[in-house]
């Protein structure tokens, strides 16, 4: 595989194969990829600091002498927002008297470069990451990849268009509004926002450090997913870490089975008066259908009133706390859009903040319990695109445009995809936003790519390409359960999967493998479900769906001789259900001919 071929398609597994192909080296293609970005910046300002060859020599010499099968990221190239510290490298936030430099990298980066990744370098953003469309730098506007006249969108702008003009496999941005998605959806990249914690904002500059996410931009969702599993890590330099479930682990990334996801009313829908936005919502929609979804309507106002608190609530002095000291002792180096917004910081009050947590509280029960049924919603990611002439006629309006369906998401802690799914009639790339449940990032990563599969759109630059499917069942944060006693609805011990939140997905039957026996004893009266090599008979069963986080507890209330162990369904899934010792047969009546433990109940009447 050539470094021509290989300049063309950046995704991990590419780059790997063309090294193991062997040949190419790390060193040829990093060099060459900056010989690209230097040539690109000066019209793209995609870079604030690009390395030089002598500050990349070090990275590329520490993998000399290493075997590729022992870091997953050997010789992949990325880059890094410049509010994320790289040790030796100024860190400016795209501000100049606030610029310093790092002794230490960002835990992030730190941990990609033990993977055996190679920085390119720091790249542009809206300054202090106050904005979503990627102009407010002192270090150049950044124009959008495909078409000049509109932004790259921000504040993420650099790191987007690192990765869409393919100088580099993936980036790192961050999003505490929206930053991390609206130029994902403008530049035809998945963008990732994963839940808050899971990926450490140690060593990244706050712009509202409660709310903030660092980020990655990839061609497909499969990448996404394999860099969270890489770098979601608890991280004791970072207070606001949090732990990753195993249900959110690798083996979480694989094909969705059928889904509920949720769209938005049509009152609460806005397009700014763009004319193809509805109908590329509606496609999008309709593809989702398509991959087995059910799509329910859901009532966004909650969602949108808490996105409100962001910048009309008190928030605003959160971001304060970076930018303010620098805004007072020295006004004219922060930019004068960047002072608009934060201008009414230092009069919000304590008790204003405490107010608006306690609104926010409440919406949060409301959105919760609105999506409780639901796998997911999925909304627009942007209303519409702005030109750079509607930013610079009216930057507050336009850039508030760009979050509306954005601004919530961190607030309310869900976790968010960005994924391309549609072209626009001008070539501008447009795409939806998939969000849920905090720590179901790689649920989301699997419909994300079941939808790039699905669509089939061309990848970023002149690549396209067909997208392996996976191999397993994606998982969420909810566990299948197959009842076949007194637990069905409305029986017995039902209550015990209602009490822990369990819905019923479906009705069905298993393989025609088993006989199904009344246990002696009761009550509650029980069946017993075995699996047999012959005279197996299929039996009436049902699916529940409970909070992974429940199963523990219902699990241990299970009494002898049954067991919670695979069972086999009639279309060839194996899920989680009932079966039964054998010692626990003896007494027992055999009620197989029956079908059904209903139909036992009925009948012994």
């Amino acid at each position: 595989m050539s470094l021509e071929v290989t300049l063309h398609d950046l995704r991990l597994d590419s780059v790997r194969a063309a090294y193991e192909f062997g040949n190419l080296t790390p060193r040829q293609l990093i060099l060459a990829l900056r010989e690209k970005a230097a040539a690109l910046n000066p019209e793209y300002h995609l870079f604030i600091h690009l390395l030089t060859p002598n500050e990349l020599e070090p990275y590329l010499a520490a993998l000399e002498g290493r075997d590729i099968k022992d870091l997953p990221l050997y010789g992949i190239p990325f880059a890094i927002k410049d509010n994320i510290d790289l040790a030796g490298i100024p860190t400016t936030a795209a501000c100049v008297a606030y610029a310093y430099t790092p002794e230490h990298s960002a835990t992030i980066v730190e941990q990609l470069l033990a993977l055996g990744a190679i920085p390119m370098g720091k790249t542009n953003l809206d300054q202090f990451a106050t904005g979503l469309n990627g102009s407010r730098s002192p270090f150049g506007a950044c124009p959008n990849s495909v078409l000049k006249e509109y932004p790259s969108g921000g504040s993420s702008s650099g790191s987007s268009l690192a990765v869409a003009l393919g100088v580099s496999s993936f980036s790192l941005g961050t999003d505490t509004a929206g930053s991390g998605r609206v130029p994902a959806a403008l530049n035809n990249l998945v963008g990732m926002k994963a839940s808050k914690g899971l990926i450490s904002t140690a060593g990244v500059v706050p712009a509202c450090r409660t709310l903030d996410c660092v980020t990655t931009f990839t061609a497909t969702a499969r990448e996404a997913s394999q860099l969270l599993s890489l770098t979601a890590r608890l991280d004791a330099r970072d207070e606001y870490s949090r732990s990753n479930p195993l249900w959110n682990d690798a083996s979480a990334f694989g094909v969705p089975r059928p889904f509920r996801f949720g769209v938005p009313r049509a009152e609460d829908l806005e397009f700014f008066g763009c004319t193809q936005g509805p109908q590329l919502f509606s496609d999008a929609v309709d593809h989702l259908t398509a991959l087995g979804g059910q799509a329910v309507t859901l009532d966004l106002s909650p969602f949108l009133e808490a996105a409100r608190l962001l910048y009309e609530g008190p928030w605003v002095a959160e971001r304060y706390s970076v930018a303010g000291e620098l805004l007072e002792s020295n006004p004219d180096a922060v930019l004068p859009v960047i002072k608009a917004v934060l201008a009414k910081a230092p009069a919000v009050s304590g008790v204003e903040t405490f107010r608006a947590q306690y609104r926010l509280q409440a919406l949060k029960a409301i959105c919760d319990k609105a999506m409780e049924d639901l796998d997911f919603v999925v909304t627009p990611s942007i209303p519409r695109p702005v030109t750079n002439a509607e930013l610079q006629a009216e930057p507050v309006l336009r850039n508030s445009d760009l979050g509306y369906y954005t601004n919530f998401v961190n607030l309310l802690d869900y976790a968010a995809i960005a994924v391309p799914s549609a072209f626009m009639n001008n070539g501008l790339p447009w795409g939806v936003t998939l969000f849920g449940r905090v720590f179901t990032d790689q649920y989301l990563l699997s419909v994300a790519d079941a939808l790039q599969r699905h669509t089939g759109l061309q990848l970023i630059g002149p690549l396209k390409t067909q997208l392996n499917k996976p191999a397993t069942v994606a998982r969420n944060d909810m566990t299948r359960v197959v009842v076949c006693g007194a637990h069905l609805d409305g029986l017995a011990l039902n209550w015990q999967l209602k009490q822990r939140g369990a819905r019923l997905v479906e009705t069905t039957h298993s393989s025609p493998d088993y006989q199904l026996y009344a246990l002696a004893g009761g009550p509650p009266f029980r069946p017993g479900m075995v699996r047999v090599d012959q005279s197996g008979v299929a039996i009436e069963v049902e699916v529940w769906e409970l909070p992974s986080r429940e199963l523990g507890s219902f699990l241990t209330g299970i009494p002898a001789p049954l067991g919670l162990g695979k069972l086999q369904l009639a279309d060839g899934r194996w899920e989680c259900g009932f079966i039964c010792e054998a010692y626990g047969l003896e007494g027992a009546k055999k009620i197989s001919h029956l079908g059904g433990w209903r139909a036992y109940l009925q009948a012994d009447k």
